[in-house]
């Protein structure tokens, strides 16, 4: 009995558990709603949720990427956000042997369920992505459908760094459109810095800035001392909405929550 058990078991493959290195706030958070967080071994400093990954080894920026210290974890598999750079040492990472799956990072609501399906692919987590993407189709047939006519301005701002308004081409613009309402600075692209020529034209109705962002500026007075913003409406009304950043711009799981929240404090405003 104990010679066939042990043919069984010589008989039986062996898998070795993935050395997985996740780069991306959204991707990383996936991995854990698909319960696959015990193959994980490194992130990235965008990755800061749930608030287990912050235990985990940080390879640094998403943005700056260094092919020996993620070489250095000897990983097997590397989820990677298609806006991780540069590209270079991913090529150099997956020319060492390591396989390397790129994650779309298409800023709309409905890439969500294409990154759950596709990490839940390569973590042969088919099942449960599956489940989680019922539930996040569930949260997006929620979302509003009719259009709302509040203009939105969105500020980006880091320490140290001119603040900058999000024009069209840009996540903020497409978490505003998703929710219905006006990108105020859809007319320029991309990132452009504040003016107050620029802003006063805009005439947002609401002020919407990261939490991190704010925290640049120090408190809320101080934002209100961008140059023109007092003159628009939503700076006579002090008409601003604090989010985190990353839920309403990673267009990852906490997203369609987010953009739900925006709607709600236009909504306020349409009824004050």
């Amino acid at each position: 009995m104990k010679s066939l058990l042990l043919m069984v078991l010589v008989a039986l493959p062996s898998f070795a558990a993935e050395r997985v290195v996740s780069i991306g706030g959204d991707v990383t958070q996936i991995v854990y709603a698909l319960d696959a967080q015990q193959n994980l071994i490194a992130r990235d400093s965008t990755s800061q949720q749930p608030a287990q990954a912050n235990r985990l080894p940080n390879i640094g920026y998403m943005r700056q990427l260094n092919a020996e210290g993620i070489l250095a974890l000897k990983p097997t598999l590397v989820l990677s956000s298609e806006l991780a750079k540069p590209s270079l040492v991913l090529q150099q990472v997956e020319q060492a042997g390591v396989k390397v799956v790129e994650i779309t990072g298409e800023n709309s609501v409905q890439a969500i369920p294409k990154k759950i399906a596709a990490i839940g692919k390569a973590l042969n987590r088919d099942a449960q992505a599956q489940t989680l993407e019922a539930q996040v189709e569930k949260q997006l047939a929620q979302l509003p459908q009719q259009t709302l006519p509040v203009k939105v301005l969105f500020i980006m701002a880091n320490s140290g760094m001119k603040s900058l308004a999000a024009g069209n081409q840009t996540a903020a613009d497409s978490a505003i459109r998703s929710a219905g309402l006006v990108n105020a600075m859809a007319s320029v692209p991309h990132y452009q810095a504040l003016s107050q020529e620029g802003v006063v034209a805009a005439a947002p109705d609401l002020v919407v800035i990261g939490d991190d962002g704010l925290k640049a500026f120090g408190n809320e007075e101080k934002l209100w001392q961008l140059p023109g913003l007092a003159l628009t409406p939503a700076g006579q009304h002090h008409n601003l909405l604090v989010i985190d950043t990353m839920a309403l711009l990673g267009f990852g799981l906490d997203t369609p929550q987010a953009i739900v929240k925006l709607r709600r404090a236009a909504e306020a405003i349409r009824h004050d």
